[in-house]
């Protein structure tokens, strides 16, 4: 694997890193329970687990 013949300098790498950026996560309000959550991630409310607007698992009544 090939390795630079000289080092870099510190300027150098921390210009490559000026692009990387902390960003707020988007959030999106579910239009079936009406609950605020974060964008493309499943949510829980009410002990069930919701995706796109729809039920994706039940919490057992056995589980605590």
């Amino acid at each position: 694997m090939p390795n630079p013949k000289r080092r870099h300098s510190q300027q150098r790498s921390a210009k490559r890193r000026t692009h990387y950026k902390a960003v707020a996560a988007t959030l999106s309000v579910d239009g079936t329970t009406g609950e605020t959550h974060v964008r493309h991630r499943a949510h829980v409310s009410e002990g069930k687990l919701f995706y796109r607007g729809q039920v994706v698992a039940e919490k057992s009544p056995i589980q605590k």
